[in-house]
């Protein structure tokens, strides 16, 4: 009789981690060394041979990291993943794999700024590559886009900042056909509520410091794959550039992983509370959050994702910036910072940013306001939340 395949959450708890081997420990040892010694040297030229599976130095491979790699692996539907030092050097290894000098990548609009500025900037000054920009609404804007020298999409679904969809299977139904590799920063979901792999993109990246970690105490990032590719990307991009993780840092992923179902499935029903509560304020303009039945992509998401995370935007109706730092700045729970994806609930507002680069007439002709708020909804008790941004809404004329 076959055995039945276990759910997520006790493979989240239990893959990859020999524990009588590690004298009975239920969590898993975190093994501080820089090297690993053999006893002969058939040994450790066999182990040369096979070096993306054997340990022999800890910027490759490290037990420590191989466990929570195999969990998420097993999470994301994947064939093998490889964890990296920030979700940035995950990216750029992703990125630098599927490209070449004078290659064309086509990307999604509103994409995550250093990934922009990687493709943008630096890689079209180092390797004279060129980037179209698309909003990655239908499938028919990357096939209009595509060159003779298409090498790479890059999506990330939903987008930064307006949490845009874009259709997964056809848009790697289409790439598949013209041989062409496809990527996505599925961080915004995680792993839990949206499995690109299986919709046919090639390699999924996440910074795990969101909700994969989750707690605001690591910095780090993993790419999905292949075994083919991801064994590839070990031999070259992980292993030349040098972006490896630190065996503490992937303990405290695997120590995250473990309650990650739960986490999710608390960030959606307090977002989603959050998002209704915003969307019938008199003070709000427009709320963006796949979730809501309003969201314009609502049935593409429903049909891609398995649930929602705790990361939405909205705008305020004024456009005076003192009222809006009112709001910003009366504030108690919701903290100010940049990140999301943890434990706490944080506000920040892009024209902080944008401000100091632009003048007024620039910053109005991107489309953006000073009342545009992004707001990541931690696992505080949601009657709070909504009690925060209240007493902050109300102070506004």
């Amino acid at each position: 009789m076959k055995k039945k395949e276990q759910h997520i959450e006790t493979d989240l708890s239990h893959l990859g981690e020999d524990r009588l081997s590690y004298s009975g420990a239920v969590v898993t040892p975190i093994f501080q060394n820089s090297l690993f010694t053999y006893e002969s040297w058939d040994a450790i030229s066999e182990a040369f041979d096979d070096r993306t599976n054997s340990f022999i130095y800890s910027r490759g491979n490290n037990p420590t990291v191989k466990v929570a790699q195999q969990k998420i692996a097993k999470l994301a539907g994947g064939e093998k993943a490889l964890l990296f030092a920030s979700g940035m050097a995950a990216i750029s290894a992703s990125v630098l794999h599927c490209v070449e000098p004078n290659a064309h990548v086509i990307a999604i609009q509103n994409l995550y700024g250093p990934a922009n500025n990687l493709l943008f900037t630096y890689l079209k000054k180092k390797m004279n590559i060129s980037v179209t920009f698309v909003s990655g609404q239908e499938v028919s804007e990357f096939e209009a886009a595509i060159q003779p020298n298409t090498k790479l999409i890059y999506l990330e679904s939903p987008s930064s900042g307006v949490f845009s969809l874009q259709d997964l299977k056809g848009v790697a139904q289409l790439a598949k056909q013209k041989g062409i590799k496809t990527m996505i920063d599925n961080s915004w979901s995680s792993p839990f509520f949206q499995k690109p792999l299986s919709m046919g993109i090639d390699i999924e990246v996440h910074s795990c410091s969101k909700y994969i970690g989750g707690h605001s105490d690591v910095v780090a990032g993993v790419m999905i794959s292949s075994e083919a590719t991801i064994d590839s990307i070990f031999r070259q991009e992980y292993e030349w550039i040098g972006g490896r993780i630190a065996p503490m840092d992937a303990w405290l992923i695997t120590r995250s992983l473990r309650t990650l179902p739960i986490r999710m499935k608390v960030h959606e029903q307090n977002a989603m509370a959050v998002a209704n509560y915003l969307e019938s304020h008199p003070a709000i303009t427009i709320v963006n959050y796949p979730g809501l039945k309003s969201f314009p992509q609502y049935e593409l998401g429903q049909q891609q994702m398995a649930g929602y995370s705790g990361l939405l935007s909205f705008q305020l109706k004024t456009t005076d910036l003192e009222q809006v730092k009112t709001f910003f700045n009366s504030l108690e729970i919701f903290k100010i910072g940049v990140s999301w994806g943890g434990h706490e609930s944080l506000i920040y507002a892009l024209a902080i940013s944008y401000i100091k680069e632009m003048t007024a007439e620039q910053f109005a002709a991107t489309g953006l306001a000073y009342g545009d708020m992004r707001i990541s909804i931690g696992l505080e008790h949601v009657e709070d939340l909504i009690a925060d941004l209240e007493q902050a809404l109300d102070k506004i004329k």
